[in-house]
């Protein structure tokens, strides 16, 4: 069972990665826990090493039919894809993608509001090995073209930004990265292949922090990048290069919390959109940065771009400090405090955004909210317990 070319979205992270010769008849392709792969002969042995050893039993760092099977579906979410590879990390397979196009004496063109590890990758490792990074207004939009120079070989888009949530255009980039020869990489966790189909719009190298969505249950560290036309074949050699793999263990995790993410995202945007606008009409909050309503910058390329939101946002507490802030988090009952996002629980995180070209003033201390699957009244009953808290620390 495998999906087919005209069947929608949601029907293939159900049917996506099931081949029959993975399945043998069970619903699920189960674990399969490898190093080594034993031959008949020397010959059978020389003979496979020869030959292409993607979707071949090789040597267990190659993969088995658990990693396939995840690998072939996420791969079927983004129409046009020439193929995924798997990381144990979101962080990991950010960099496999950017190690893959990236040699010294090249340039990378950085979004300002990306996620840290992206900055420090770029700021720490590839300043190390003479790739030099500049960063971009994630609202440049088409006037990229004019920070293309002679040695610039890949721009990194993350859309929306990871804390503040800016939203790029990311077709008038595409349009200005391909005829000038550049590669274009997209972080799109917020929003996974369902709610943007990043290959189809021109992006080559997509990138998810598997982590959030495709698991969904925030119990295991999963990275993937998937590769449009003409990319995946470096990128794979790359990531062999690098000793890269991802547990079968975790995939099968993944796959398993794939079969259900095009429900779960969309309790996770409808109730995420019903809150921030509840929010926005609160006293204490001076702005919601939610890329699904008009306070948000480049609320108008969601609006054209996006299939419908998902469920991570933020907001400003008006006129708080920390100790107001910390005040307010440290109220609530049902949103829990930790990094990550994208599990069935919701989260609430004190966010202090720091970027190379300076962070707008949105009126007080930011907020990240990750709204979960829990019943949205009970949620909104405990931020009005944090709001009382907050207030109660400003008196």
């Amino acid at each position: 069972m495998s999906g087919k070319d005209n069947d929608k979205p949601a029907t293939r992270v159900v049917t996506g990665g099931r081949r029959n010769e993975w399945t043998q008849g069970v619903v699920n392709p189960p674990v399969w826990r490898a190093s080594t792969i034993l031959f008949d002969t020397v010959a059978h042995l020389r003979e496979t090493a020869r030959g292409d050893t993607h979707h071949t039993l090789y040597y267990g760092r190659r993969g088995t039919p658990t990693q396939w099977a995840l690998a072939d579906a996420l791969t079927a979410l983004e129409p046009g894809a020439e193929g995924t590879f798997l990381y144990c990390s979101g962080v990991a397979a950010v960099t496999a993608a950017l190690l893959s196009v990236l040699s010294p004496g090249d340039e990378l063109l950085l979004v300002d509001s990306a996620y840290d590890p992206t900055t420090n990758f770029a700021a720490g490792f590839l300043k190390k090995f003479g790739i030099t990074t500049r960063h971009y207004d994630p609202l440049i939009g088409g006037g990229i073209a004019g920070m293309i120079g002679g040695n610039t070989r890949a721009i990194l888009l993350e859309s929306p930004g990871s804390l503040t949530f800016e939203v790029q255009d990311i077709p008038a980039i595409v349009a200005a990265a391909k005829p000038r020869g550049v590669v274009t990489i997209l972080d799109n966790t917020w929003a996974t292949p369902l709610l943007f189909p990043a290959i189809e719009r021109g992006i080559d190298l997509s990138v998810l922090a598997c982590t959030k969505y495709v698991v969904g249950h925030s119990d295991v560290m999963l990275g993937s990048v998937t590769a449009g036309p003409g990319f995946f074949a470096k990128l794979r050699n790359v990531s062999h290069q690098l000793g890269q793999v991802a547990s079968p263990d975790d995939c099968w995790l993944g796959a398993r919390g794939l079969r259900t993410m095009a429900v779960r995202l969309k309790q996770h945007g409808t109730s995420g959109l019903e809150i921030a606008r509840w929010l926005a009409a609160r006293p204490e909050v001076a702005t919601v940065l939610h890329p699904a309503l008009p306070s948000c910058p480049g609320h108008e390329f969601f609006a054209r771009d996006f299939i419908a939101p998902s469920g991570l946002f933020a907001f400003a507490l008006k006129d708080g400090d920390e100790a107001s802030r910390a005040a307010f988090v440290d109220a609530l009952r049902l949103f829990g405090i930790g990094y990550s996002w994208g599990g069935f629980e919701s989260l609430a995180l004190p966010v202090d955004p720091k970027r190379a070209l300076g962070v707008p003033d949105h009126g007080g201390p930011l907020v990240r909210l990750h709204i979960g699957l829990e019943d949205i009244g009970d949620l909104m009953t405990d931020l009005e317990q944090g709001f009382a808290a907050f207030r109660g620390a400003l008196a």
